[in-house]
């Protein structure tokens, strides 16, 4: 059995290939039952289990730990596991760092999405969050997009130019930013990744054209753009079962009455098995949305490109 960790992870799944991978492995049948949750200290921690499997092929569970205490001991609130198994003879093949696996397949999707649905002239990216999705968001979309601007924006504007930094040390030249709506102004392609329970996003602020990947309020408390704003877009998401069980804002707007589900669009899987000019973005001057809450079927699409690698 291999113990694969994060550096060799990381070694492992370039963005490219990852997005690429994702593409095609969709198109094929995943089994996965409902995530399972668990509170064993019966407080805010918790573990989530997220298994999915092809039959007498690979099946994979991930293990994810939230301790929100962690914060103010200068650790981790989450980490993960991934445990992948044989499905012909129940072998634990890999342990694989969980962490960075998702990190990975988040960003990776989330540049899928942007791929399939923004103008195809898009050149300008921001990035709202400066936590630890921020760094391989831009990372995905550059590899993928051929950008001539990249904005990191935060509340703290510190905290933005450390992120800044991070991407130079990198090879990518971004600029940071503590002004939201001027850099919804001026961006092409905007990918939200906080953990923000107040919507920050105003409706008015995204202009014609934009596409907005909504990736980090994957709870029903969670939100980071108004709900109202739903209403004006043409929304896609990752997993239609997914997002309308967890879905920040999408779930909000359709309790509020502002959408229904039949303005769901077409969820990922969707988009890359039609060639219809209508499956995505109809003009150049819509608004696309796609919401991402993340499910385990990308997990292992991620672990299986990883060990063929």
């Amino acid at each position: 059995m291999q113990f694969i960790p994060k550096d060799e992870v990381a070694r492992l799944l370039p963005y490219r290939p990852l997005i690429e991978a994702l593409a095609t492995g969709l198109l094929e049948p995943i089994e996965s039952p409902a995530r399972s949750f668990f509170n064993p200290n019966h407080d805010a921690s918790s573990v989530l289990i997220m298994p999915a499997w092809r039959p007498h092929r690979l099946m994979g569970t991930k293990i994810i730990s939230i301790w929100p205490g962690n914060n103010a001991k200068g650790k981790s609130a989450v980490s993960a596991v991934y445990v992948v198994t044989s499905c012909d003879d129940g072998t634990p093949l890999a342990v694989i760092d969980g962490t960075e696996l998702t990190l990975r397949r988040t960003a990776a999707t989330a540049a899928l999405g942007a791929q399939l649905l923004a103008r195809a002239d898009s050149r300008k990216l921001a990035i709202l969050g400066t936590g630890a999705l921020s760094v391989p968001m831009a990372l995905a979309h550059h590899s993928v997009f051929n950008l001539s601007e990249t904005t990191i924006w935060g509340r703290q504007l510190d905290k933005a130019q450390a992120v800044v930094d991070q991407l130079a040390q990198l090879g990518i030249t971004a600029h940071a930013s503590a002004d939201l709506q001027g850099t919804l102004a001026s961006a092409d392609m905007v990918v939200a990744v906080t953990t923000a329970t107040e919507p920050f996003i105003q409706s008015d602020w995204v202009k014609p054209g934009t596409h907005l990947g909504l990736i980090g309020a994957f709870t029903p408390g969670m939100a980071e753009a108004e709900p109202r704003l739903l209403p004006k877009v043409r929304l896609f998401v990752d997993s239609r079962e997914a997002v309308l069980q967890k879905g920040g804002e999408v779930l909000q707007a359709l309790r509020a009455g502002l959408i229904t589900e039949a303005d769901v669009q077409g969820e990922l899987a969707e988009l890359l098995a039609t060639s219809a000019p209508s499956a995505g973005r109809l003009l150049a001057q819509d608004i696309t949305v796609f919401k991402s809450v993340g499910f385990a079927a990308l997990d292992l699409i991620a672990a299986e490109h990883l060990l063929q690698s």
